[in-house]
């Protein structure tokens, strides 16, 4: 797989720990510039380590490859420009992006708050859309890029405790196509 990200420059969201962390690792063995985004917040969306990002991108440098960090929100529009710019003032440019980030509030549906379900909502199908947009612009004036948005068998079968992420799971279904 050396080589075959050779020159591009890969954005991960959600890559401070988990699955995306393997991404951006491996995105970066396969020779890409990797912009490395993480909030920091757990799982469940509890607290912020705004350090999480920048640790996954010393582990690259420190691999001999090249990455950038960033702890904005997916949730946040103008963060998520400001973090495209970033990607392509730093690593100069963008040529994929991986949609990872993501939380969970778990509640059976009768018992889940407001906040609990806009929360997941938020990070997950707003965020997707956010991240999306600013890239899209981005592919378009350069005439090509590809985007990875992360699902789940949840958004189509649905998932005990779950309603909140498998709405917003099917929701990125639909946006991707």
């Amino acid at each position: 797989m050396a080589g075959l990200l050779e020159g591009k420059v890969v954005l991960v969201t959600g890559a401070g720990q988990g699955v995306g962390r393997d991404i951006a690792l491996q995105a970066a063995q396969a020779g890409a510039k990797v912009m490395v985004n993480d909030l920091g917040t757990s799982i469940t969306g509890e607290g912020v380590d705004t350090t999480l990002a920048e640790q996954v991108a010393q582990e690259i440098r420190a691999a001999g490859g090249e990455a950038s960090s960033c702890a904005a929100s997916v949730t946040d529009r103008v963060a998520v420009r400001i973090m495209i710019e970033q990607c392509r003032d730093e690593l100069g440019g963008l040529n994929h992006l991986v949609n990872n980030a993501g939380i969970l509030r778990d509640r059976m549906f009768h018992r889940m708050s407001d906040e609990e379900w806009d929360a997941v909502i938020d990070v997950h199908l707003n965020g997707a859309r956010n991240i999306a947009s600013a890239a899209c612009d981005i592919f378009r004036q350069q005439n090509g890029g590809s985007m990875v948005h992360m699902t789940s068998t949840a958004g189509l079968c649905g998932n005990l405790g779950q309603a909140n992420y498998s709405a917003a799971k099917l929701g990125i279904v639909g946006l991707s196509r």
